[in-house]
This record gives C-alpha cells, sequence and structure tokens, in this order.
C-alpha cells in the first residue's frame, strides 16, 4: 500500500509556541515499503583512485563508504552502503584522444576489444573497490552500462552525438552481442564471489548524449523492451539469479507522463503494464527506476511530482527505486551544483531529497549518483584533489596521488546507509497537534520510521532543517542511542536517557530503540 507516512515542525511558529513539545505517534501495524539497500556507484573516479593512489589513503576511502564499525567512542567509521554500482564501461579508454571524451577520467575501460577477446585486468581501480565492498560486507552489487561498447556502436563513440532520432547508439546486428556482453560480465564476476544481484542496460535514455564529455546514449522505450527481453533469455540460460533493474529515467516526469519525449516517456505503462509482456519476463524485477534530478526545487515541485508518480506506482503496483542524484538544479537554498560544499547545506537539502522519496514516492532504495568526485562539483560523497591551493583541481596529477575529504553529505547520508539496513520496513509516523504543526512542508522536521522485523527494533530518522532546536516526544517508543550529523557532528552516538528529544539545528539524526 502506497500511502505517505510524515512529520513536520513549521518554525514560524516558534515564537508563539515557545517550548511547546512536538508529541509523535508511531503506528507500527501501518506498513509501507520494504527497504532493498542505499548505495553510491564507482563511475570514473574510482578508476584511478583504486589502480594508483597510496593503499592508505584509499583504504581509508573504502572504509568511509563501507565500514560498519564504531570507533573508541561508539561512532560510525563509515556510512555502511549496502549497495555499489559497478560501472561496465564501453572501451573510450583504449580509444584515447580518438575517442573524443577530453577528460581521461570520464573516458572508460572495457572488459571487450574489437576482435571480441575479453581481458579481466580491465578496470582494475573500479575492481579494487569492488573487492573492498565486498570484505567490508556490502549487501548487494549493481552492474549498469550506459554505452555498448564502442565497436559496435553505431558511430564508433561511446557518446552519441549528432544523432537527433532518440534511437539507442547500437548497430542493429549487435543487440544480442551487447546482450551478451552484460551477461558475461555478471557471469565472470560471480564466479569470482560478486554475485550481482541486479544489471541495469541504460541509463538517462531520455538524454541524446551528444556531448563530447562522456559514455551515454540515448534509447527508445522499444530498444529498450528488445535488448531487456534478450537479457532475461540470456540470464535464464546461464541460470544466473540476477534480475534487471529498469529505466534509470533522467527525470521522474518521464515514468508518469511524455513529458515532451512520448517514444521515451510513459515508461511505467510501457514495461509494467498488465497487458505487456514485459510482465511476464522472469528476470525483470517489478521495479522502476528514476533519477530525481531537475525534480527538487521549488519544494511543491519536490513534492507534488512525488505523490504523481506514487499514483501511478500504486495503481501498478510497483515498487520504486531512486537510483541516481547529485545536485544539478539551480536553488535558492544552495545554488546550483557548481562549486563543492563540505558542509551542512547541501547535506541538509539532499537528506531533505531522500526523505521526500522515501515518504512521498515510497523508494525502497535511495542511491547517489558517483562516490568519489576530483570536480569543483556537488557530485561526490568523497570530494579529492591535489591538496595544492594554487593547483588543486590538477587532474593528471590526482591521477597518482592528492588529498581527499568526507563531507557533511556523506554522514548525513550515512544517517540513512548505516542504520536502515536491506529488508526493514518503513512505518507511520503521525504528529499529534496536526493543526499547529501541518503536514504539508519540508521547511522544518520530517521524520521516518523503519522496524528491523528481526529484532523488532525502532529507527527513526530525524531532519531537522530549521534553524531553531525542537523538542520532539515520543509516546510509545523508548529511544535508547541517537546519532548525530550537524555543523561540529558526524553521525556522533549519544546515549539517549530522557524520553523527550532535542534535535540540533539544522541537523540529521537516527534514533535507535524499541517500543
Amino acid at each position: 500500500m502506497h500511502v505517505v507516512g510524515l512529520v513536520l515542525c513549521f518554525f514560524v511558529f516558534s515564537f508563539s509556541l515557545g517550548a511547546q513539545t512536538l508529541k509523535i505517534n508511531i503506528n507500527k501495524n501501518h506498513k509501507f515499503q520494504t527497504i532493498d539497500g542505499f548505495g553510491a556507484s564507482d563511475a570514473w573516479r574510482c578508476q584511478y583512485v583504486g589502480a594508483n593512489w597510496p593503499e592508505d589513503k584509499k583504504n581509508k576511502i573504502a572504509e568511509l563508504l563501507f565500514s560498519k564499525g564504531i570507533n573508541d567512542n561508539g561512532n560510525p567509521k563509515g556510512i555502511g552502503l549496502s549497495i555499489w554500482r559497478f560501472y561496465v564501461g564501453a572501451g573510450t579508454m583504449e580509444q584515447g584522444d580518438a575517442s573524443g571524451i577530453k577528460n581521461h577520467w570520464r573516458r572508460a575501460e572495457s572488459f571487450i576489444d574489437y576482435k571480441g577477446n575479453y581481458d579481466w585486468n580491465k578496470q582494475k581501480g573500479q575492481q579494487w573497490f569492488l573487492d573492498q565492498a565486498k570484505q567490508y560486507g556490502v549487501d548487494k552489487f549493481l552492474a549498469f552500462s550506459i554505452s555498448a561498447p564502442v565497436q559496435w556502436t553505431k558511430n564508433g563513440k561511446g557518446y552519441n552525438g549528432d544523432n537527433k532520432d532518440g534511437e539507442i547508439n547500437l548497430k542493429p546486428e549487435y543487440f544480442d552481442d551487447y546482450a551478451q556482453f552484460m551477461v558475461n560480465v555478471v557471469k565472470h564476476f560471480n564466479s569470482r564471489g560478486f554475485e550481482f544481484a541486479y544489471l541495469s542496460p541504460i541509463n538517462e535514455p531520455q538524454w541524446d548524449w551528444e556531448k563530447k564529455s562522456q559514455e551515454g546514449t540515448p534509447a527508445t522505450n522499444k530498444n529498450i523492451f528488445e535488448l531487456t527481453k534478450l537479457l532475461n533469455d540470456k540470464i535464464e540460460e546461464s541460470r544466473l539469479e540476477t534480475e534487471i533493474v529498469l529505466a534509470e529515467s533522467a527525470d521522474l516526469r518521464w515514468l508518469y507522463s511524455n513529458y515532451g519525449k512520448p517514444e521515451r516517456g510513459h515508461q511505467i505503462d510501457y514495461f509494467f503494464s498488465k497487458k505487456d509482456s514485459s510482465s511476464t519476463l522472469k528476470n525483470l524485477k517489478n521495479t522502476i527506476s528514476g533519477h530525481s534530478y531537475f525534480t527538487t526545487w521549488p519544494v511543491d515541485s519536490l513534492i507534488t511530482i512525488r505523490q504523481k508518480l506514487n499514483k501511478q506506482l500504486t495503481s501498478h503496483e510497483l515498487d520504486y527505486w531512486q537510483s541516481e542524484f547529485c545536485i544539478l538544479e539551480n536553488t535558492d537554498d544552495i545554488g546550483s551544483g557548481n562549486k563543492r560544499d563540505l558542509g551542512m547545506d547541501t547535506a541538509l537539502y539532499v537528506a531533505r531529497v531522500i526523505h521526500a522519496d522515501l515518504t512521498l514516492a515510497n523508494a525502497s532504495s535511495w542511491q547517489w549518483w558517483t562516490a568519489l568526485t576530483n570536480a569543483n562539483f556537488k557530485d561526490g560523497l568523497i570530494y579529492l584533489d591535489t591538496g595544492d591551493e594554487k593547483d588543486k583541481y590538477n587532474l593528471d596529477k590526482m591521477k597518482f596521488d592528492g588529498a581527499f575529504h568526507d563531507s557533511k553529505l556523506l554522514w548525513a547520508f550515512g544517517n540513512y546507509s548505516r542504520f536502515i539496513r536491506p529488508g526493514m520496513v518503513r512505518v507511520e509516523i503521525n504528529v499529534t497537534d496536526e493543526e499547529n504543526f501541518p503536514k504539508d512542508s519540508f521547511e522544518g522536521i520530517m521524520l521516518s520510521g523503519y522496524i528491523d522485523r528481526d529484532s523488532s527494533k525502532l529507527i527513526v530518522v530525524g531532519i531537522n532543517y530549521g534553524d531553531k532546536a525542537c523538542t520532539i516526544d515520543f509516546q510509545d517508543f523508548k529511544a535508547e542511542s541517537i546519532y548525530i550529523t550537524s555543523k561540529d557532528k558526524n553521525l556522533e552516538f549519544k546515549k539517549v536517557i530522557d524520553k523527550k528529544i532535542t534535535l540540533e539545528a539544522r541537523s540529521v539524526n537516527t534514533l535507535i530503540g524499541s517500543f
């Protein structure tokens, strides 16, 4: 059942309400989606860091991303990602400058060459991170592709170029080869014990991918369906348990409407209509995936777009993944994606997006775009540079060594990923004073709750977006511990000794307890 459960505290009332406490009820019997996990991708930046950087630095980066351990103070060592997205490259790295992609970091190697030979030593740096993820106990691995190997594309490139018809950049005679290639990648890594649970064959098919900035291809729904049928048959023939996940829509509106591109829109109806034969594909996961880009500002758009999406999901009895996000929109709260921000402003903005996707669209998984970034842009959890302020973003120097910086965004994401584990179920949270604390704004307190069915523990994530602290009083939930991310705390652990809990201004908090 797809129903919204959230609570908000308006700080416009702070003067008139004074010290009034917000009373919260949790209805553990009113359940929503089951969580599949929280993740990020290795796209581009991991290839050089994993292959070339000093062991101590890349080991620390892996710990920050994957560890579920705690330090001597009880604070988490990392954010414990439960999904790791492994990018399957198209071979622009081997093409070199002939690829047309100037930024070396955005080129990618391919496991298959022009003669059809496989070299499993390729993508060495990404494989290093994949191995670390496995050692840390990451729950699920996902392989994703955004372009066919360049020898099979129509223009011999990893990007689409000037073709504007929306068709996939893949020669018709190579559809079968492309499907077999992706299945062979999954089979190889499964044989090494990595067990790719998911395979995503197409990424953001609504864009034309005409720019020479990275690998990528458009695709019509018909293209995707044809490729998916081939993948389904080959997965079944190989007796793999891998599920195909579609369709990594570039904007949530393409999931439930045409949004100006009829051959690439209405993807829920196209792929999961009960009349459509795709619903009979054994290895297609009953989940649609989309990206939250360009749907998060202004706040009323954040809300209404997800409500429309949820209505369509409900009518199809379909699960939903938010499978990629970073800051691309220009917003009043944090500006645009330009210029990195390691502080709480971006962390809180993204936490609000996560909350909206989980409580309005009932996302069962939430995945950040790229785990590492070497750009002066808001697109990473961990930020890389040379360590030299005079030559901070020298990409050639960074290929072999550099400095890395955790961000408040990393830790705020950890308020979700570290504690809300696969298999947990979201439950309803209500405020008793709805007249003074209405539910139709995302400017103050935002709460969501998750129950561990095995231990009956309850996890509550509370965002305080406002500039004043707010006290909450749970009527039927006893919090035992709280982990706080704020301007001076990174998932800092504290024991809870009072029934009433104060959420710091501008903070993200995770409460753990029982009924």
